[in-house]
């Protein structure tokens, strides 16, 4: 080997090792922030009805029409639910993790209206309604913010929508993506850090998860943040938005509600959406949602994004098929990041699997099971499994991006 050549290798080499370096430093951790965030959360339906003060269980579903039956699905599947369950129940083993991580916000895409409303959205398949009383079982984990930009925010009409807000805003949980009108639905939820900074969490919605754009709020029509990805305007609009409000140390959240519900492929017109966000609208964070499963994610200009964070609480149980997507296993994502610049300075995730209507600690075969998807799909981005307890995953990535696929290819081979 030549001299250029093995100083060549070397400049490589330093590259590639710089963000597992930044992953396993805490350089000044009491200046970082570091947020929960996790995929969809569902508390209607059957697990409204084993709360304390659950709704009629009545359905307009073409299959099944009433809630119970799901219960009795996680039930056939995983074994008995006591009734009616603690509000903590649900979070499971979620709320000891989050209390070792202790996460500066903790931020959640609720996809289900809180309200006490009997008007169903006509023509829609599937309407998710939790009872309002129900509402500690969200307080029981110290949600900061909900992401209310989804396809089910408007199952019970406007009423539901109006209740939903009502319900977050009395138990002190902000949201953003929904509201009176467009002005509301775009604003973001500011969430204020002593000593450190704040979060912006802007919430939008794309049709392409099944919102339907009668659902779009306007200037005199409730609704939600409706958005089209390949629109150019989405992106100047939210980037005057975050102009108008962003203060020196502030960290931007796009929680984003989008794509279908199984499947890995990433639509580029999702990654070009993305991206753009990053580089013109001043986005530090990408949280996206919608899939039923964890999908790939990339850190691109140091930033992170996650396309699909995967179902987190639902009453899927025993429902049949998709199998080989292993959508009872989800993560609780913690991402760490400084707030001089909102670079991503650790990225570590922990399998948890969705059992008797309750987050479990995962095991270590399905915890290796993750590992493998998410490296198998990362965009530039390799996981690591840590022998830990709990266990969890580490999120490593290339810095100011890989410039070969052949330089990509023999450095995500060393994980």
């Amino acid at each position: 080997m030549n001299r250029r050549a093995f100083l060549f290798n070397i400049g490589q080499a330093l590259l590639l090792m710089r963000s597992d370096a930044l992953a396993m430093r805490a350089p000044g951790d009491d200046e970082l922030i570091t947020l929960f965030l996790c995929g969809d959360v569902m508390t209607g339906r059957g697990i409204d009805q084993v709360l304390p003060h659950p709704k009629d269980p009545i359905l307009y579903e073409p299959y099944i029409k009433n809630a119970i039956a799901y219960v009795r699905l996680a039930e056939q599947a995983n074994g008995p639910i006591p009734t009616p369950i603690e509000f903590s129940y649900v979070w499971g083993d979620a709320l000891a993790e989050l209390e070792r991580v202790a996460p500066d916000v903790r931020i959640i895409n609720l996809e289900t209206s809180i309200t006490e409303s009997g008007e169903y959205w006509k023509g829609k398949g599937i309407h998710y309604r939790m009872a309002s009383e129900n509402i500690p079982c969200i307080t029981a984990a110290n949600i900061d913010c909900c992401a209310l930009a989804n396809n089910h925010v408007l199952d019970w009409g406007y009423a539901g929508l109006q209740d939903t807000l009502a319900a977050l805003a009395k138990a002190g949980v902000k949201s953003a993506g929904a509201g009176r009108d467009r002005k509301e639905a775009e604003a973001p939820a500011v969430l204020e850090i002593a000593g450190k900074g704040r979060v912006l969490v802007f919430a939008l919605g794309s049709a392409t998860s099944g919102i339907p754009w009668a659902w779009a709020a306007s200037a005199n029509k409730p609704g939600v943040n409706l958005i089209d990805e390949q629109s150019e305007d989405a992106v100047r609009r939210l980037g005057s938005q975050v102009k108008a409000i962003k203060r020196p140390g502030d960290i931007v959240v796009a929680s984003i509600h989008w794509g279908a519900n199984w499947g890995y492929d990433i639509p580029r017109e999702q990654r070009i959406f993305a991206h753009r966000l990053i580089e013109h609208a001043h986005v530090d964070v990408v949280h996206g949602h919608s899939s039923h499963h964890p999908k790939g994610i990339e850190v691109y200009r140091d930033k992170p994004i996650i396309y699909g964070c995967g179902d987190f609480l639902n009453d899927y149980e025993g429902i049949g098929g998709r199998e080989e997507y292993r959508a009872d296993l989800t993560l609780m994502y913690f991402v760490c990041l400084h707030p001089s610049n909102g670079r991503l300075v650790r990225f570590h995730m922990t399998p948890m699997q969705i059992r008797r209507l309750r987050a479990n600690r995962a095991s270590e075969q399905d915890a290796r099971w993750l590992r493998d998807t998410l490296h198998r799909e990362g965009l530039g981005t390799r996981v690591v499994l840590n022998h830990s307890d709990p266990l969890t995953l580490t999120l490593h990535w290339v810095m100011n991006r890989v410039r070969t696929r052949e330089e990509l290819q023999k450095w995500r081979r060393r994980g």
